[in-house]
C-alpha cells in the first residue's frame, strides 16, 4: 500500500484529503505544521507528499527546498495562491505538480495517481543503483563492489539498498530497524549494530581503500558523500 503524507494546517482540508485518499486505497498520514511535516519526511518513507504552502513555523516552500536536498519523493503543492510566477518558482524548486484551492477532490485523486504512476515507471527504469564503485541490482538483489560480488544476508542487502536510495539522509537505528526488519523498535540496537558491522566488514574486504557508511554520532548512519 502506497503511503501519502498530507501537510496541511486546516484540519477540515486535511481530514477531507485524508478521507478521500484512504477510500482510494492509500495509507494516509497527516501533519498540521511545517515543522511536524518536515520531521515526518526526515524520519519516514513516503511515496508522495501533498504540501500546503502557508504553514505554521516552517513554510511549504522551505520544506520543498530542504526535501530536494535528500529525496526525489513526488510533491504536489496545494495553495490558494494562483499566480503563474509562484507556480513556476515552485516547479523550479522541485515540485512535481500544483493544485489550486479551492480544488475538486476528483482532480486531486487523479493528480496523485498520475504522479505515483510516473514515480513507479521511474523506479522501474532505475533498477541498477550506483554509488562510488558500488552497483546495486534491485531485481536480482546483488551488490557488486570494486568488481566483486558481496555475499550478503537479506538484512545487510536491505540496509545498503536503503542507504543508497537515500544517500544524503541520516537513518537512526530505529529507522533502520523498523524499515528493514518491519517490526516496532523497542530500544535494543544490537541487531542493527551487528548487521551494520558485518556489512562494513564485507565492504572493506571488497575495497579497503574506500569509505562507504558514515556514523553520524548521536544520530545514526548515512553514506559518505561521493
Amino acid at each position: 500500500m502506497e503511503k501519502i503524507l498530507v501537510i496541511e494546517d486546516s484540519k477540515d482540508v486535511n481530514s477531507m484529503l485524508s478521507e478521500i485518499l484512504t477510500e482510494e486505497g492509500f495509507e494516509v498520514f497527516s501533519a498540521y505544521t511545517g515543522t511536524d511535516g518536515f520531521k515526518e519526511i526526515k524520519e519516514n518513507q513516503y511515496d508522495l507528499i501533498l504540501l500546503d504552502i502557508m504553514l505554521p513555523y516552517k513554510s511549504g516552500d522551505e520544506i520543498l527546498k530542504e526535501v530536494r536536498k535528500f529525496s526525489d519523493v513526488p510533491v504536489i503543492v496545494i495553495s490558494a495562491k494562483d499566480t503563474i510566477g509562484l507556480k513556476i518558482d515552485l516547479l523550479k524548486m522541485g515540485a512535481d505538480d500544483y493544485v489550486t484551492k479551492p480544488f475538486d477532490l476528483g482532480e486531486v485523486v487523479a493528480r496523485v495517481s498520475a504522479n505515483l504512476r510516473r514515480s513507479r515507471i521511474k523506479a522501474q527504469s532505475e533498477k541498477i543503483l550506483h554509488y562510488k564503485d558500488v552497483a546495486v541490482d534491485i531485481d536480482s538483489k546483488r551488490i557488486i563492489v570494486n568488481g566483486k560480488e558481496l555475499d550478503l544476508t537479506a538484512k545487510e542487502y536491505g540496509i545498503m539498498e536503503l542507504l543508497i536510495k537515500n544517500r544524503d539522509k541520516v537513518f537512526t537505528k530505529a529507522n533502520l530497524y523498523e524499515t528493514i526488519w518491519q517490526e516496532a523498535y523497542l530500544g535494543d540496537d544490537n541487531a542493527v549494530k551487528t548487521h551494520m558491522s558485518n556489512l562494513r566488514s564485507k565492504l572493506k574486504t571488497a575495497n579497503a581503500q574506500q569509505e562507504y557508511i558514515e556514523t553520524v554520532w548521536g544520530l545514526g548512519y548515512r553514506l559518505y558523500k561521493e
